[in-house]
């Protein structure tokens, strides 16, 4: 019966390690675009195609994309995960833009952090724009309609940035500690077990010393009755 409470209280740390390590894995994706009938395709097409694993922000503009990004401040601070109180793990922008375009949006974003995956979309295919974004930083540009096989290589730039193999070793680390704690645990519930019943034992217990001499009068008296009935018999 301990055993199999054993089991199963192990069997639940491995699904909160699971469920927690699928969380940290949820890929965040900012989208950026002033066409409000494109940001709700590729809003859509992400959430469709990433198994549940893909949150979507997407504003309108690159200046409000500067904002979540906290880099319109004057002494803006280089972007690291302490500093963002909203964190994308990717960034997915249009290129054509009033005011402030993808491109200007992707030199703004790789001034202040270049582990950010940016990636540029737009409806025209130009070679010297393309070449230009690249080599600013762009990870990748891709021509609208985004397709089904985009959403992939989006997953393949996210994850790449946010280094899955030092987070699965992380979450291994975390899971047998856990798993320490709850053999820790199970052990110290055994001592305490073990204890009671030892109290148990000792307050039911009775001293038979009084007894002992009565005991062995009955004894030799029973002895002497058995011997007495022999010779009778006889």
């Amino acid at each position: 019966m301990e055993l199999q409470l054993e089991l199963t209280k192990e069997k639940q740390v491995e699904v909160e390690v699971e469920t927690e390590m699928e969380m940290e894995m949820e890929i965040r994706v900012l989208v950026v675009d002033d066409s409000p009938i494109d940001r709700k395709i590729v809003e859509g097409l992400l959430k469709r195609n990433g198994n549940g694993c893909i949150k979507v922000i997407a504003v309108d503009s690159g200046t409000k994309a500067m904002e979540l990004l906290q880099l319109n401040k004057q002494k803006a601070e280089p972007l690291s995960p302490a500093s963002n109180e909203i964190k994308f793990d990717i960034i997915l922008t249009d290129y054509c833009m009033p005011e402030m375009t993808g491109y200007d949006l992707l030199k703004a974003v790789k001034n202040f952090s270049r582990t950010i995956p940016v990636v540029i979309m737009s409806s025209e295919n130009e070679p010297q724009r393309i070449s230009r974004c690249k080599a600013d930083g762009a990870e990748d540009f891709i021509l609208k309609p985004l397709q089904t096989n985009d959403v992939q290589k989006l997953r393949n730039y996210a994850n790449k940035s946010t280094k899955p193999s030092e987070l699965k070793s992380g979450i291994k680390r975390k899971m047998i500690s856990q798993l320490d704690l709850a053999s820790a645990m199970n052990i110290a519930e055994r001592k305490r077990h073990l204890s009671r019943v030892v109290m148990v034992l000792k307050s039911s217990s009775l001293d038979i010393s009084p007894y002992f001499p009565l005991a062995c009068k009955l004894v030799l008296l029973f002895y002497a009755m058995l011997c007495l009935s022999q010779l009778l018999h006889r």
